[in-house]
């Protein structure tokens, strides 16, 4: 099977879609869904007489499917399990993208995970520094320290927050609008764009609220997260058609890149588009919407 590539630290992750790793049937073709990331999930998706049968299929997996532009991350046992050193091992020798942390609480959780990372690829031969991490934050301690997460290695690039797990030690229950999760959502969209990383919004567990599920995706475009965890593939094309920028908004992106260019030849910081007062950072936004534009597939222009 031919190598898959270095993995892109920024790239695009609207969706990453939790598969159980034991289920050979799930993970064999999960990348015809065409969702940007699979989390292939060790943790909670696991029963614990069953984790070696898991680690065993998710190896076989990684060695023999070639899962093309599909990202692929692995969802490791906690800390505080006996399973997570052998997870890693198991993922860094499949040649996993990355590794997703489960209830990340602190910095030297990630330098944790970062030195078995290291280690594991010395001993399979990986090129060093190749395989990713992200935290899961599914406690009140693990949000307060998402900043510090976030600095922790190089190699990080997102935090995500674990809904299920964080409402539990909140002692609350889901509401819709999510206003018993929004605080800490805010604090790690915060923390996330300080450290200079992604941030993603838990899944939505109702598969069958499909307008509960799609008024919290706009709710989480909005709030200005990178992207979604999902569950099901049913979910993923909206997702996509929502954090994709709209025509109108790629308009006027190009608008204002071309005339910041021109601008920009005789010196000027300052300007108008459309009417609108336009500056640097107006500028830089706008290219950061045609960048993602032509991600998503939705842009073909010449800026």
């Amino acid at each position: 099977m031919i190598p898959r590539p270095i993995p892109e630290r920024f790239r695009l992750r609207r969706t990453m879609m939790f598969m159980n790793a034991q289920k050979p049937g799930l993970i064999k073709d999960a990348y015809i869904y065409g969702v940007d990331s699979i989390i292939l999930d060790l943790e909670d998706a696991v029963a614990e007489n069953q984790k070696d049968a898991a680690r065993f299929s998710l190896y076989h997996a990684l060695k023999s499917i070639d899962y093309g532009d599909t990202e692929v991350i692995v969802r490791i046992n906690g800390l505080d399990t006996p399973h997570w050193e052998e997870d890693i091992r198991c993922a860094v020798a499949g040649g996993a993208d990355g590794i997703r942390i489960a209830k990340c609480e602190s910095a030297q959780d990630v330098k944790t995970v970062e030195e078995h990372t290291l280690a594991a690829e010395r001993e399979f031969g990986v090129t060093e520094g190749r395989t990713l991490l992200m935290a899961a934050l599914e406690s009140p301690k693990g949000i307060l320290h998402a900043y510090e997460i976030g600095e922790a290695s190089p190699r990080m690039f997102g935090v995500a927050i674990s809904g299920g797990d964080f409402r539990k030690s909140m002692h609350v229950q889901m509401i819709p609008g999510g206003i018993e999760i929004n605080t800490a959502r805010s604090l790690m969209l915060l923390a996330a764009r300080a450290a200079g990383i992604q941030c993603f919004d838990t899944m939505y567990p109702h598969l069958n609220d499909k307008e509960g599920f799609e008024a919290e995706v706009r709710q989480n475009h909005a709030m200005g997260f990178d992207g979604k965890s999902l569950i099901n593939p049913r979910q993923i094309r909206y997702v996509h058609e929502t954090f994709a920028p709209t025509p109108k908004e790629i308009t006027n992106a190009e608008k204002i890149v071309r005339a910041y260019k021109e601008h920009a030849k005789s010196g000027v910081g300052v300007f108008t588009v459309d009417g609108k007062m336009v500056d640097i950072p107006f500028a830089e936004d706008a290219k950061r919407v045609i960048t993602l534009a032509r991600a998503c597939g939705v842009y073909h222009g010449d800026l």
